[in-house]
């Protein structure tokens, strides 16, 4: 016996001939965020992932963490580990495993068995018995059996090795990092981009961001704040890699050149073209954005529509466009990302906005503005990309606490 990691996937079990390769890169990712820790291993089990220690006592505190924060796993159960087969090992074994977890009783629970090896002698209903009666008759005292609703599960899986624990701990889920292609987010300081940097890559986009920086009306602790941001996202991926595109010049043209209430609007068509041509040297496949439909005048249907136009080679995606506000906030507490956000320290777009905003403009106006009126702006957008700063945001919270 030996205590192992038992790791649950969600979707991916669901993929056809092409599964092995996204578990591949699961297993690989898993490795990675291990790698410092010496003798642990990754297997598969029969549609899980086994983690083990083979040269050691498994340190849970230390690895737990850096599995839940994986993308691509929905569930983590630390478990007892068992070659032995027979009904009465499994008893006294589920019994010493639910003991250790609710060692002073009083509580109901139930027994779960899922059987995939199908040679087993016993059913999955006809082990669950046998262990639960086990437990329920022992010296652990106050048990009581409720099958609908149990304070406590005792859950036995009988694979190629048989693996017993008690609950386990919720993961992330979704599609494991790089299994999905590339997409360039642009980064803002605010509550949303964060969110929906982490939406996308939930479904396994490897993502770099861009930041606009405009020194001197935005500060230095602004442009920290997007770094500690990326530095947040990479818990969960593993890395980002930060473009910090100097932007005042751009700004300054186009404060100067256009009605204030156009300004919100050339703006994002700036930024968006800005972060097409980073994105088409970096191999992306698309640009993703916080926008939320309605939330503010350049999020309506009709300024969408007239600043999409802006980047002509990509999709631009927005996986927060139908989300209430609330909704996003809540996300963002629940990846760490809102404390980070709220800080108040302004970014460009906050600095330049005008008092009284167009919210339905017309795309063909807007085209042919800028044509006239901001003429030159191509070239500028291709200066300022090719003097981007590059950061590179690694993982280092190895110990995270993340309410998953």
């Amino acid at each position: 016996m030996r205590n192992v990691l038992l790791v649950k996937y969600g979707e991916i079990a669901t993929r056809g001939s092409n599964r092995y390769l996204v578990e591949n890169r699961l297993i690989k990712t898993i490795i990675g965020r291990l790698a410092d820790l010496p003798g642990y291993r990754v297997y598969k089990e029969q549609g899980r992932l086994l983690v083990v220690n083979e040269e050691g006592e498994f340190d849970y505190d230390e690895v737990i963490p850096r599995v839940v924060t994986t993308l691509g796993v929905t569930a983590v159960c630390p478990c007892t580990e068992t070659e032995e087969r027979s009904i009465e090992h499994l008893q006294r074994l589920g019994y010493e495993v639910f003991k250790s977890k609710y060692p002073s009783g009083n509580i109901s629970f139930k027994a779960i068995t899922k059987r995939s090896d199908k040679k087993y002698p016993l059913t999955g209903n006809e082990v669950s018995a046998a262990v639960g009666g086990y437990i329920l008759n022992s010296d652990i005292e106050g048990l009581r059996v409720d099958v609908h609703d149990p304070q406590a599960v005792i859950y036995i899986e009988i694979r190629n090795s048989i693996y017993i624990y008690c609950g386990f701990i919720k993961a992330v889920g979704g599609l494991p990092t790089g299994s999905s292609g590339r997409a360039t987010v642009l980064m803002s300081g605010g509550i949303d981009s964060p969110v929906a940097a982490f939406t996308v890559a939930r479904r396994g986009v490897e993502i770099e961001a861009v930041y606009f920086d405009s020194p001197p009306y935005t500060s230095e602790r602004a442009k920290q704040k997007v770094i500690d941001l990326a530095q947040r996202l990479a818990v969960f991926t593993g890395g980002v890699k930060l473009f910090v595109i100097p932007f005042t010049e751009v700004q300054l043209k186009i404060y100067e050149s256009v009605p204030p209430e156009k300004i919100t609007l050339f703006l994002k068509r700036a930024m968006l073209r800005s972060a097409e041509l980073t994105a088409l040297e970096t191999g992306s496949l698309a640009l993703v954005t916080g926008d939320s439909i309605g939330q503010v005048a350049s999020q309506t249907m009709e300024a969408i529509n007239a600043i999409d136009s802006a980047a002509s080679s990509m999709p631009v995606l927005r996986p927060l466009c139908a989300m209430d506000k609330q909704d996003i906030v809540d996300i963002a507490r629940k990846i760490g990302t809102y404390d980070i956000s709220i800080r108040p320290y302004e970014d460009c777009c906050t600095v330049f906005v005008p008092k009284h905003p167009e919210t339905k403009p017309k795309k063909s106006i807007i085209e042919k503005m800028e044509k006239t009126k901001l003429e030159g702006l191509e070239d500028m957008l291709k200066t300022v990309v090719a003097r981007r700063e590059e950061i590179n945001c690694q993982n280092t919270v190895h110990t995270d606490s993340v309410n998953t």
